[in-house]
């Protein structure tokens, strides 16, 4: 099947024979489009594929399963390039349990080359003067037949990913940085989904600020958008925005009339949640006193002012000497790293060893100003 001049691959057999071919190749672009926008469960919609002679569009919806192209995304002598691959790899592994090995992540190689213009669209225009059509950036991508303009927009985003690479690679290389890319590629490729675990309130952005018989609320009324939300296929948020139901929970109202005055309650939300809504909130403040949620607290050390000053010594470390490589200074040592650096115990690069996410190229690169400026706070 075609559309335009990019096949979609909708069959067992001839998937077979295209993974045989990327298992030929020694760089594959890689991208894909998910539903996340649109329903309940997120699913890979689409996976684009592209060599330096040809793309293709894989249609997972029509197949039963991707196990062809578990071979060459998980060759490590294949270099598979990617576009802020981190939720990509998750999905891929989430779904079809495939892995990639050998990462070469075209957005972390520009932020590593001090590019503050790192979004694919901005990078292609840039290099190559190619204007990326973002139009269908929030399509649905579960619906078929899918139209010719979404093809088109879907087979772009990897169509002009290997050259990219190529400069990339190179500017890198003449940098002393590839190292940098090739370690961050490696973590990459383990990152993994993990499963929502526990009361709902803990995904919830904003609920942090509510204790006891307010909480005990909010996750009667998460529970129940949750519900709807598999019941009508659509993502929780489309149902009802967490800012309405914290707002809700907050002042309890007791009416279908007291709830309509919150902003985003709809008429039509109120005849299809409304009488569901107060029995939650009735339920919430029916919750006896024991039983009442808290939101977990992370117990924060006092920050003994040693280690204040230690973090202000390298934070001023840090914008000269980023400034001096040309990074933003949060891609060189982000905050929680020099956190972690400043409340070690002893200043000897051994220790660094122990800080949790620190690199070895992050090692290599400053160790040893890191353990000097230690030693003299």
């Amino acid at each position: 099947m075609q559309a335009g001049t990019c096949e979609i691959i909708a069959s067992a057999p001839r998937l077979a024979e295209v993974a045989a071919l990327l298992s030929r190749q020694s760089e594959i672009a890689v991208d894909m489009e998910m539903d996340s926008l649109h329903h309940y469960r997120e699913k890979v919609c689409l996976v684009q594929v592209s060599t330096r002679q040809q793309s293709w569009l894989i249609d997972p919806l029509a197949l039963t399963s991707l196990e062809p192209l578990a071979a060459p995304l998980a060759n490590p002598d294949i270099i598979i390039v990617m576009h802020g691959s981190d939720y990509d790899i998750r999905s891929l592994h989430r779904d079809y349990g495939i892995e990639v090995t050998n990462l070469f992540d075209t957005m972390i190689a520009a932020r590593f080359l001090g590019i503050t213009e790192f979004g694919l669209a901005a990078l292609l225009k840039a290099r190559f003067g190619i204007e990326l059509d973002k139009k269908y950036q929030k399509a649905d991508w579960s619906k078929r037949p899918l139209s010719r303009e979404m093809c088109a927009y879907a087979a772009a985003d990897t169509s002009d990913l290997l050259p990219l690479y190529d400069q990339f690679r190179a500017e890198l290389e003449q940098k002393n940085r590839l190292a940098w890319l090739e370690e961050e590629g490696r973590a990459l490729c383990q990152a993994r989904i993990s499963e929502k675990d526990g009361p709902l309130f803990l995904y919830c952005k904003g609920a942090g600020k509510l204790r006891g018989r307010t909480l005990a609320v909010l996750e009667e009324l998460l529970q129940l958008r949750d519900r709807q939300a598999e019941l009508l296929d659509r993502p929780p948020f489309k149902v009802l925005s967490a800012d309405t139901l914290i707002e809700i929970a907050e002042n309890r109202p007791q009416s279908l009339y007291e709830l309509s005055l919150y902003k985003g309650m709809t008429p039509g939300q109120l005849q299809r949640h409304g009488s569901a809504m107060l029995s939650a909130i009735e339920r919430g403040e029916a919750t006896a006193d024991n039983s009442l949620p808290r939101f977990p607290r992370s117990v924060k050390k006092e920050v003994l002012e040693r280690v204040k000053e230690r973090l202000k010594i390298l934070k001023v470390w840090r914008e000269q000497f980023s400034r001096e490589l040309g990074l933003d200074p949060g891609v060189m040592a982000p905050n929680w790293l020099l956190e972690a650096v400043a409340d070690t115990e002893k200043a000897s690069i051994e220790e660094l060893d122990s800080v949790p996410g620190m690199r070895e190229w992050q090692k290599r690169l400053y160790g040893e100003d890191l353990a000097r400026l230690l030693a003299a706070a």
